[in-house]
C-alpha cells in the first residue's frame, strides 16, 4: 500500500475479533472485582529503582557474590510482558522505560491469598514490587519479589509476544501498543531524541541561540509550498500555519541576534508519501558574516556530529546501502549532476525549446510561465536526484527558483544556494541570504505575478519583511535541515511514518472523533 493511498482500515478476522472481545470481557470482570474491593487504580506506590540502572550497576556480579553480600533491596515498577505460572513459583518479565527485568514470585513470599490473586493477573498489567536482587542458576539478574501490587489493570490484550503488531497501519494508529511490544520502534524514537539533543548541543557550542517564532502567520512565507489556512475569530482574519520560520528568523538577525535557530514544526497542505507528512520537524539557523560555502561546511559538521553522538558512528546503513558521513561531501551544480547521470549535453540543457519538449516527452510538462531555471531543476528531479546516494551538495541554483537567495556577483542568473542530497533525498537547503531590500522586493513581485498566473506555491509579497531589510541585514547565510528525514537516515527507517510518533492518518472508520 502506498503512503498516499491509504486503504481500508485493517480489521481483525471475525474469529480473532470474537476472541479479543471475550478476553476484554474477562478482564473487565477482573477490574470490577478490584473496584468492588476498593483497590482499583491505586496511586500510592513510589518507584525508587529502574531496571536499566540495576543492570548497569549490578549486572556483572556473580550469583555467589549476591549470596555472600548484603541484600540489595529494590522498589521497582513496570508492565508485565510475559507471565509463567509454575505451581508455587512463577516468573514475570516486566518492562519499564529503561528495559526488562525478571521477577521471581513465590507463594511463600507473597502468602497464600496474595499469590492466588496474583495468578489471575494478565500480561499488560502494570505492577509495583519490593524485593531484592539475585541471580538465577542460569545467570539471569532478577528481583526476588517480597511484595507485589497491581497498580493498573490492562483491559485490552497485548499482541502476540513473538509477532507484535504486523499490520503497518495499526502500528501508526496505535503507536502506544507498538512501543510496548516493538524494541525496534522504541530504539528508533530514543535515537530520535538523541539526534535532537546532539543538534542542540552542537548549536550551543557554536554560539547559536534557540528562539521560538510564530506558528500562525498573517502571510505564508519562507518557502514555495501550499499552506494550511485557518481563521482567527477575534481579529476576523485568515491566518496560515507556518510553512517555514525563515522570514521571522531573519527579522531577528536584523534586530541583532546574529546567530539564531528554531527547531520546531512546519505545516504544508500537500501530498503524503514515504518522505512527506503534512506536519514535520525542521531546524533552520542563520549566521551573520557567513556565505553559503561556509554554511555547507557547517552543515556537514553538524550532520556528522549528530550521527556520531546518536549512533556512535558517522558511517550508517540505510536500507542495505552504506552511507559515509565521515568523508567530505561531494559538490555538483544542477547541470553537472544531470550530465553525470544522463546523456544530455550542456547545449541541450541551455536550449529552452528542447528542454520544454523533452520534459513533456518524459511526462513532466511545465507551465508556460516556467523559465529556463525551472526547466533545469525539473530535469534534475527526473534524472539525477535519486542517483545522489552518498552525501552531495547541489550548488549554484538558478536564481529564478530561489527568491530568497543572494544572486552570484559573477553570474546573476545563478545564486549562492545549495541543497544536500543523501540516499536520493533532499536533507538540507541553504544559501547566502538576499539582503538587498530592492532586489528582494522585485523578486517578491515576480513571485506574486507567478501566483496570479496559476503557481499556487509561489510566495506572497511580504511588505513588513521588506521594511525589516531596509533597516539593514548584515551579510548572512542560513540553512534548514529536515529532522524527520535525518532520523530516517540514521535509524534505517524506510518511511517518514516510522519516525513520527503519530503520523497523519485518515480518520478511523467507526471509531468516531470526539469534540
Amino acid at each position: 500500500m502506498t503512503e498516499n493511498k491509504q486503504g481500508k482500515n485493517s480489521q481483525p478476522a471475525p474469529d480473532a475479533a470474537a476472541e479479543e472481545n471475550h478476553t476484554i470481557a474477562e478482564r473487565r470482570a477482573k477490574l470490577q472485582a478490584l473496584r468492588d474491593a476498593g483497590v482499583a487504580y491505586p496511586n500510592d506506590f513510589r518507584r525508587k529503582d529502574y531496571f536499566g540502572d540495576l543492570r548497569e550497576k549490578y549486572g556483572s556480579r556473580t550469583r555467589e557474590e549476591f549470596e555472600a553480600g548484603d541484600r540489595i533491596e529494590v522498589q521497582a515498577a513496570g508492565r508485565i510482558m510475559l507471565k509463567r505460572v509454575m505451581g508455587k513459583v512463577s516468573f514475570l518479565t516486566v518492562h519499564d522505560m529503561t528495559g526488562d527485568m525478571q521477577f521471581f514470585v513465590t507463594r511463600d513470599a507473597l502468602g497464600e491469598e496474595a499469590y492466588k490473586n496474583f495468578k489471575t493477573w494478565d500480561a499488560g498489567d502494570i505492577v509495583g514490587t519490593t524485593g531484592y536482587l539475585f541471580k538465577t542458576k542460569t545467570g539471569e539478574l532478577s528481583i526476588h519479589v517480597e511484595t507485589l501490587r497491581l497498580l493498573t489493570k490492562s483491559i485490552r490484550p497485548l499482541p502476540d509476544k513473538h509477532k507484535g503488531i504486523t499490520d503497518p497501519e495499526l502500528i501508526y494508529r496505535q503507536r502506544y501498543v507498538d512501543l510496548m511490544t516493538n524494541e525496534v520502534s522504541r530504539r528508533r524514537f530514543i535515537t530520535r531524541s538523541k539526534i535532537i539533543a546532539a543538534i542542540r548541543d552542537f548549536m550551543a557550542k557554536n554560539r547559536f541561540m534557540e528562539v521560538e517564532t510564530p506558528m500562525l502567520h498573517p502571510i505564508p512565507g519562507g518557502a514555495n509550498a501550499k499552506p494550511f489556512i485557518t481563521h482567527h475569530n477575534a481579529l476576523d482574519i485568515d491566518l496560515y500555519m507556518r510553512i517555514a520560520p525563515e522570514l521571522y528568523l531573519k527579522r531577528l538577525v536584523v534586530g541583532g541576534f546574529e546567530r539564531v535557530y528554531d527547531m520546531n514544526r512546519c505545516f504544508r497542505n500537500e501530498g503524503m508519501d514515504v518522505r512527506h507528512n503534512p506536519e514535520f520537524t525542521t531546524i533552520e539557523w542563520y549566521a551573520t558574516y557567513w556565505d553559503y560555502r561556509i554554511q555547507m561546511d557547517f552543515t556537514e559538521e553538524l550532520l556528522r556530529y549528530a550521527a556520531i553522538q546518536a549512533t556512535g558512528s558517522a558511517v550508517v546503513q540505510y536500507q542495505g546501502t552504506t552511507v559515509d558521513l565521515s568523508k567530505p561531501f561531494d559538490r555538483l551544480t544542477p547541470k553537472q549532476a544531470i550530465m553525470k547521470y544522463s546523456d544530455y549535453t550542456e547545449a541541450q540543457l541551455d536550449n529552452e525549446k528542447f528542454m520544454r519538449a523533452e520534459l513533456a516527452r518524459r511526462g513532466n510538462p511545465q507551465p508556460d510561465f516556467a523559465g529556463r531555471g525551472t526547466l533545469l531543476m525539473a530535469m534534475f528531479d527526473l534524472v539525477a536526484e535519486e542517483k545522489l546516494i552518498q552525501p552531495t551538495f547541489l550548488i549554484d541554483f538558478p536564481t529564478e527558483v530561489s527568491p530568497l537567495a543572494r544572486a552570484s556577483d559573477k553570474d546573476p542568473s545563478i545564486c549562492e544556494r545549495f541543497e544536500l542530497y543523501i540516499v536520493g533525498r533532499e536533507h538540507a537547503n541553504g544559501f547566502s541570504e538576499l539582503n538587498d531590500p530592492d532586489d528582494q522586493a522585485a523578486r517578491f513581485k515576480a513571485q506574486a505575478e507567478a501566483k496570479s498566473k496559476g503557481d499556487d506555491e509561489a510566495m506572497y509579497y511580504d511588505a513588513d519583511y521588506i521594511r525589516a531589510l531596509e533597516y539593514g541585514l548584515a551579510p548572512t547565510s542560513g540553512c534548514g535541515v529536515g529532522i524527520d528525514r535525518l532520523v530516517m537516515l540514521l535509524t534505517d527507517a524506510p518511511s517518514i511514518r516510522d519516525v513520527l510518533l503519530f503520523p497523519q492518518m485518515r480518520p478511523e472508520t467507526g471509531l468516531g472523533i470526539g469534540r
